[in-house]
């Protein structure tokens, strides 16, 4: 169990599915870089789904 630093538990196993799914997704379109690697960006969008805060407000959570 992976925890974000706001507190929002995340699943070890739904987070390496969408990491494996965004880079598969990554590849297919041909992107070079991107800011947030695809954990990253899996834990990012699976902690607002699960709280519903935005990207920025998850970024000002306390750590």
């Amino acid at each position: 169990m992976l925890v974000y630093p706001s507190g929002v538990d995340v699943s070890s196993s739904v987070l390496r599915f969408l990491s494996t799914r965004l880079r598969q997704y990554r590849r297919a379109i041909g992107s070079h870089w991107r800011r947030l690697s695809a954990g990253r960006q899996a834990l990012l969008t699976l902690a607002h789904l699960r709280v519903g805060r935005t990207y920025a407000q998850l970024d000002r959570a306390p750590r």
